[in-house]
């Protein structure tokens, strides 16, 4: 299979994007014992385990959903790389020092490095995004929040009770703003390299 040639298993990241209960149930049926056990070896529990399993899906969704994500490698390898170094960080956060390394199973482990890189980088941009958008004031949040929600300049004056001009220059010093605090960031420019 060609490094970008679209899985198989893309009907599990599709079934993210769709709400399909079904193959949810089966993501977690399937995938998910192998997380809980590693997060058990390592410090965890199934709390613990249950709780990364539910981030690390928002996460793939999101991604899916802003930036069309492909995958090009076994969801199984994906989703359990994932998991797995997002709990290593956690517990490198906390201090705690004894993990296991487990195997991927045969799968060609640089094409699931690279769709996880990816996948990690996302996240990271994300989490950015999240932070300095948080140190906006409410009016910038408020616009920003319904521009994002596919409402019109006008709908958002209209809701606002401000003019359509004031709207648009807003936002416009909003995302201006955004952008500067994110081109100042460290995080900002190591991802820029990358």
């Amino acid at each position: 299979m060609g490094q970008n040639t679209v899985h198989d298993d893309q009907k599990y990241v599709d079934a993210l994007l769709q709400n399909d209960s079904k193959r949810i149930h089966e993501i977690y049926t399937r995938f998910a014992p192998k997380v809980i056990g590693y997060v058990k070896q390592n410090s965890g529990d199934e709390a613990a385990a249950k709780d990364l399993i539910q981030e690390v899906l928002l996460i793939i969704y999101d991604q899916a959903k802003t930036k069309d994500l492909k995958l090009t490698c076994p969801f199984d390898a994906y989703f359990f790389m994932i998991c797995k170094r997002k709990w290593l960080t956690r517990l490198k956060k906390s201090s705690k020092e004894r993990v296991t390394n487990e195997p991927l199973g045969g799968y060609d482990s640089e094409m699931v490095e690279d769709q996880v890189r990816e996948t990690e980088q996302f996240d990271d941009k994300m989490q950015l995004f999240k932070e300095l958008f948080q140190k906006l004031g409410d009016t910038c949040k408020e616009i920003l929040q319904l521009s994002f929600g596919s409402f019109s300049m006008e709908e958002i004056a209209t809701q606002l009770n401000i003019s359509y001009a004031y709207a648009r220059k807003k936002k416009s010093l909003c995302i201006g703003q955004l952008t500067k605090w994110a081109q100042e960031s460290p995080l900002y420019k190591q991802l820029k390299e990358l």
